[in-house]
């Protein structure tokens, strides 16, 4: 089982990358917060990986961060939920945010996951909400800590900017421009406001 890969980025799109070790490359899926943090091309990279068995394939998935493939794996072990659908979590809210939505049961801050529906969040809050509490300790996720409502709004917006592709800087950059402008936005106005600000 691939545990750990150290290499150079040979190529990289959403949601896959091809690490270079020594003349190898290996294919990983990863969540888009690792897309965007591994650097271009070239660029030295480690990777924590999760090596997916099935009859007909062998799939790497691969982190950043130990608290992502730890949240990774959690999420795989919910009944319903995949690789592939853990990982489009995973690329829909931030990993602090996520332990965060589930220790709340913030079923509607999930449902906001492309690919999550509510029977799905519920499940995840349901099944995970006991076995995150220890990772939700350990990273400094307060379960008690309700996000105010501009915080939940900045934390939206960079999640829907960065599905539709926008680097996570660019898409900060707007966010701020966007919330500093208008504080009493709704999420769409926001959205549309921030999308304007890209186009520039």
């Amino acid at each position: 089982m691939i545990a750990f890969l150290r290499g150079r980025v040979l190529e990289k799109q959403p949601n896959k990358v091809i690490v270079d070790v020594q003349g190898v490359g290996y294919e990983l899926h990863v969540p888009l917060s690792t897309y965007y943090d591994v650097g271009e091309s070239g660029a030295e990279v480690s990777l924590r990986v999760h090596t997916h068995v099935r009859e007909e394939a062998l799939q790497l998935f691969g982190f950043l961060t130990m608290l992502e493939q730890q949240l990774f794996e959690r999420l795989i072990s919910t009944s319903g939920i995949g690789p592939k659908l853990a990982i489009a979590v995973l690329s829909g809210i931030e990993a602090r945010e996520l332990l965060s939505a589930v220790q709340r049961g913030d079923v509607a801050r999930l449902t906001g996951v492309p690919g999550i529906g509510k029977k799905t969040a519920e499940r995840i809050v349901l099944e995970l909400k006991d076995r995150l509490s220890a990772l939700a300790a350990t990273a400094g996720t307060d379960a008690t800590t309700i996000d105010s409502p501009g915080e939940r709004l900045r934390a939206d917006l960079l999640s829907a900017l960065q599905n539709l592709g926008y680097h996570r800087p660019a898409a900060e950059k707007s966010v701020e421009i966007t919330l500093s402008a208008t504080s009493d936005a709704t999420f769409e106005q926001a959205l549309r406001s921030a999308l304007r600000e890209l186009m520039r």
